[in-house]
């Protein structure tokens, strides 16, 4: 067979397979044999298959024998795609005209037809270009994206620094989260990755077939070990995959846009690989066949078992990818069985030559790569559209695979035989237990057991001679008697006798109360009072019963209820036994001889028409799971893995799972050096001309860093120029005006030189002017030295001083061990409280406290000065060795961030108050992450984190409330005005809620993404129906990673006092810290 033939060959079965994958997704029919015949009726004629299939109440036509055997015996020479999925290119007409329906759906598929036979192109193949074209637009456009958006990078370099050996992540240059997933799943098989690494093109390139040129193969290799390349090497975080992705869209031509499907993808991606290491192998051919490592990789063989009207057939095939149905199976093994087994198959090992038909499939050799695609998206005929399948689906971290292989076929018969007759014994005992536990012939059912019990309290309860409703009277006590009086039997042999009149110890009182027992029963007053009064019975109780029947009553009652609780159990037992001997069945050693481990778990989480991808694969070196969520690569735990994985929690769920063999440790152990038998890492592992390439990155990114560090130091220079500049200025014109009427800024340092340039204190410690901020600390100040002038016989300037500063730290501690309400923060009214409760050293308190009594606006009497005077020369005579003043600096630098925190929490929760949410949010944002990194240095450096994080989390649910209510109004202003909304505020915020993994933050951006997600399945507008997917892969993409955002908002100054009565009634206004959810 010549080169063009064998192209020709692999088109036609690639094209058969996408004419029988569109039949499928479009009628949504699943049944392979009945595509066959739809397509062998029709000629080939896809309109004519469609019609076939959809015409209504078509009756399914009886199989023919030789398309069937075809069927089964198709050349094992290639391999068989079984993990292809169809095009989800759907045709969404809303009205209800069949015939347009059906035309346009032939149409389509004729287009689909004629492209290929004049391109020689596959649908498949087009809808991967049409992804890659949207992928690269969308990166190109990403370079005049707003600095809202979360695509663009950090311009700090140092923020994409690569810490230690940690694993690189890679760019989502638009909608190729699913190139992420599957790249990383591939690069950390350790094979897999030295396979690509070292892969060396052929030599003779030019000389290659046409088509190969035209899939640009080869290309495609080189960039992808680039790609790998910078992964092992790179000093960067995260590295951008634009070229490898480019490659692929030049393969193809096309220039429409969709989000593109991992399995899909995957498959396509082996079979590039495929052909490129075929034709490096070929050209080395000298003598046996050449085998091709990615065959030999992810490849396998399976024995088709099956039986036509009584005829047996056995073929082998190949597969890939093995595709398992989710809809109706709770685990992994449960898909596999029903996989394995197609028709009715009880006649392969039956005696009788029935006429029925099935096969089953049995492995004959499994790859050391196994992967299945779970099909979690099926057509839905009446919307006329794909939807996704969130049920939920186990599956185990060791997979054996012996039940399936054919060396254990018989073995496994047996086995599936003993199961199958188990469990329809443990359908008749479910059944059984069911009427034990819901009894009742009622709409509302109870267990039996309960039903007896509570008829024999009923039987037990203490009987009353009167009705309920006689017995209630608003004018004399209930029932007749005190509290302290027995109600009694009311037989007719009482009510006939006259009333007693002895008052012996036996005897029983029945006249009438006295009047002052009269006036200590207190009336029942229905409707008015709401506790029941002491006498009357609780419970219903039986009028009329003898202790006799009591007696028998309670006897059958009892033996009855525990009958039936032993007959309970009894079942129970017997089913949990069942199940036991179902889950051990393969449990022998001879059965788990092929044990496959999991290595990566592909997510999907979204709509069938949107969503985001990412990756869970195994670090078998750290002993840990590590997700790979685009630019974000971080640790993570199997238990994160089942809530994202094993779907029915969210609208996240496993799409695609990568198992390796446990007894083929190549797979994923690192490379020795042959001399030094060193493990080999980093630059090591890779060959000469990719060292090259990575190094050349490196010193890129190297220079990057320094031009930044150059320029953040020239910076920083230019403001403290101008900072000096300023200072100079302001003290030069301070020392022109006298005191009275400009007072003068105190010094933290002592006082400097001419030449020198003064530091002014922060504005919580004193004001340049006398506002009413610093008068209140004056006041302070002034109170304290009174004090001490008071209590203090030696009148000296300096003893004053001591004690002054002794009983305003006495003063100040109170405050600071106060517990006090949110609303009366003392941390705000002086830093020495926010000191004090913080732990700040004690020489920073002292320094503190001096400059407080040093303030030069303190100089209204003789007194004050000379104190003044004496706190300016201590502080003069303080050594550098003695404080730390850059930790001193560092203390009020903490303060002055915590107060500018309290601004932006006070102002976010005022605008939150006046439903301003647009507004509030920028300043619960930041409020939150400047808090989050007060709170990192200690208890009481900040605010509550739960009440930021509740209004932070309702801001957003208030303005994602707002746009959907602007998007269903489907008008061009206010839809515009709600996807900005979202696109512009929400979404940025999205991964601040997402990085911090609490439950009511992924509860509220699960509310959001459902809210949105709800409208794939409404009828809409075309534009709006354009909006809504092109808005949607930006609300589900899980990134945590924010590159940049708004600046913050700006602030007010504050003086103390407004500081404090602002922050006091807002906190009063919200009352106590939201501890209920959502």
């Amino acid at each position: 067979m010549t080169v063009e033939q064998n192209v020709h060959q692999q088109h036609s079965q690639k094209h058969q397979q996408t004419l029988l994958n569109q039949l499928r997704e479009v009628t949504g029919t699943t049944d392979i044999q009945l595509l066959q015949q739809a397509l062998q009726v029709s000629n080939g004629d896809l309109a004519e298959a469609v019609a076939f299939l959809t015409e209504k109440n078509a009756k399914v036509p009886q199989q023919d024998e030789t398309t069937y055997y075809q069927t089964s015996q198709v050349a094992s020479d290639r391999y068989i795609s079984v993990g292809s999925q169809a095009d989800t290119n759907v045709i969404d007409l809303t009205g209800d005209d069949k015939d347009d329906l059906q035309r346009a759906i032939a149409l389509s598929l004729e287009e689909s037809n004629r492209a290929f036979r004049e391109t020689g192109i596959t649908d498949e193949e087009q809808a991967i270009s049409r992804v890659l074209e949207a992928s690269i637009a969308e990166n190109k456009a990403s370079l005049k994206r707003t600095h809202t958006e979360v695509w663009s990078d950090s311009p700090n370099p140092h923020d994409r620094k690569r810490i230690d050996n940690c694993p690189v992540g890679l760019k989502n240059v638009g909608n190729t989260c699913w190139f992420s997933a599957v790249i990383q799943s591939l690069f950390n098989l350790l094979e897999f990755q030295r396979l690509v690494l070292n892969y060396s093109p052929p030599a003779r390139v030019n000389d290659l077939p046409r088509n190969q040129k035209e899939h640009r193969n080869l290309p495609f290799m080189q960039e992808l070990r680039n790609l790998f390349a910078l992964m092992v090497g790179s000093k960067r975080k995260y590295v951008d995959p634009s070229r490898a992705v480019e490659i692929l869209k030049d393969a193809f031509k096309s220039s429409e846009s969709q989000q593109q499907d991992v399995s899909e993808f995957t498959h396509k991606l082996l079979d590039w690989l495929e052909d490129a290491f075929q034709i490096k192998a070929e050209e080395d051919w000298e003598g046996e066949k050449p085998k091709n490592p990615m065959v030999e990789l992810f490849y396998g063989r399976f024995l088709a078992v099956g039986v036509l009207e009584g005829k047996k057939f056995e073929n082998t095939e190949m597969f890939g990818q093995y595709p398992l149905q989710v809809n109706g199976f709770k685990d992994l093994h449960e898909c596999l069985e029903a996989a394995m087994i197609e028709g009715e198959i009880e006649s392969l090992h039956s005696a009788d030559n029935s006429a029925r038909s099935g096969q089953e499939h049995w492995f004959t050799e499994l790859p050391p790569v196994l992967t299945f695609e779970l099909l979690r998206f099926e057509f839905n005929q009446a919307l006329g559209r794909p939807e996704k399948i969130h049920n939920k689906l186990e599956f185990p971290s060791v997979l054996y695979m012996d039940r399936y292989m054919d060396r254990n076929r018989e073995v496994t018969r047996i086995k599936r035989e003993e199961i199958r007759r188990l469990k329809e014994h443990l359908t008749l005992l479910q059944q059984r237990l069911e009427r034990y536990l819901s009894y009742g012939s009622g709409p509302k059912r109870f267990p039996l057991a309960d039903v007896l019990q509570y008829a024999m309290e009923f039987a037990s309860s203490k009987p009353v001679c009167t009705s309920p409703v006689e017995d209630i009277d608003s004018s004399a006590p209930p029932g007749g008697t005190t509290g302290q009086q027995l109600p009694q039997p009311c037989t007719a042999e009482q009510e006939s006798l006259p009333p007693l009149e002895s008052s012996g110890p036996m005897s029983v009182p029945t006249t009438a109360p006295t009047a002052a027992q009269q006036q200590r029963v207190p009336i029942h007053k229905p409707f008015t009072q709401s506790r029941l009064p002491p006498d009357l019975p609780m419970h219903p109780a039986p009028r009329h019963i003898t202790e006799e029947e009591l007696r028998v009553l309670e006897g059958c009652l009892h033996r009855w209820r525990s009958e039936v609780e032993n007959d309970t159990r009894d079942l129970q037992g017997s089913i949990t036994r069942i199940h036991r001997t179902i889950d051990l069945m393969y449990s022998d050693k001879s059965m788990m001889q092929v044990p496959y481990r999991l290595h990566a778990v592909l997510v999907h989480e979204g709509q069938a028409n949107a969503g985001h991808y990412w990756a869970y694969i195994y670090d078998p070196h750290q002993r840990c799971w590590m997700k790979y969520n685009d630019i974000s690569v971080t640790k993570s735990s199997w238990e994160e893995l089942v809530r994202d994985s094993f779907g029915g929690y969210r609208n996240a769920s496993a799409y695609c799972l990568m198992y390796i063999n446990d007894k083929k440790p190549f797979l994923i152990e690192e490379e020795f050096d042959k001399e030094t038998g060193q493990i080999l890492s980093g630059m090591d592992k890779l060959p000469a001309d990719l060292k090259h390439y990575v190094k050349e990155d490196n010193e890129l990114f190297d220079k990057e860093i320094e031009e930044w560090d150059i320029l953040q130091a020239r910076k920083a220079q230019q403001e403290k120029l101008a900072l000096a500049t300023a200072a100079a200025a302001a003290s030069a014109a301070s020392s022109t005006s006298t005191s009275s009427s400009s007072p003068q800024p105190m010094s933290i340092e002592s006082s400097p030189p001419d030449n020198a340039v003064p530091q002014q204190d922060p504005e919580y410690m004193e004001q340049p002017l006398p506002t009413s901020d610093s008068k209140h600390l004056q006041e302070d100040t002034k109170r304290a030295i009174s004090r001490a002038a008071a209590e203090q016989e030696d009148r000296s300037p300096e003893a004053l001083l001591g004690t002054a500063i002794k009983l305003e730290y006495a003063r100040l501690l109170r405050f600071a061990q106060e517990d006090t309400p949110p609303e009366n923060d003392y941390r705000l009214q002086h830093i020495i409280v926010y000191f004090i409760q913080n732990q700040a050293p004690k020489k920073i308190l002292e320094r503190t406290l001096l400059t407080q009594f040093a303030d030069r606006n303190l100089a209204f009497d003789e007194r004050c000065k000379s104190i003044m005077n004496v706190a300016r020369a201590k502080l003069d005579l303080i050594k550098p060795e003695e404080v730390n003043m850059d930790e001193y600096e560092m203390w009020h630098q903490d303060y002055r961030n915590f107060r500018e925190t309290t601004i932006f929490m006070m102002t976010g929760l005022e605008l939150f108050q006046k439903a301003s949410y647009m507004e509030a949010l920028m300043y619960l944002i930041y409020s939150y992450q400047y808090n989050k990194e007060l709170l990192s240095k200690g208890l009481y450096r900040g605010h509550d984190e739960e009440l930021l994080g509740h209004y932070r989390r309702e801001c957003l649910l208030k303005l994602n409330e707002q746009a959907a209510a602007m998007f269903e109004l489907g008008e061009e202003p206010e839809v515009t005005t709600g996807l900005g909304i979202m696109n512009d505020l929400v979404v940025p915020c999205i991964s601040l809620l997402l990085v911090n993994d609490t439950e009511r933050d992924l509860l509220a951006v699960e509310d959001m993404r459902n809210r949105w997600c709800s409208y794939l399945g409404q009828e809409m507008e075309s534009n709006l129906q354009e909006k809504l997917t092109d808005f949607l892969p930006k609300l589900l993409d899980c990134s945590t990673e924010i590159k940049s955002f708004h600046d913050p908002p700006k602030l007010p100054t504050y003086s103390t006092l407004e500081l404090c009565e602002r922050f006091g009634r807002i906190m009063s206004a919200l009352g106590r810290v939201p501890t209920e959810g959502r």
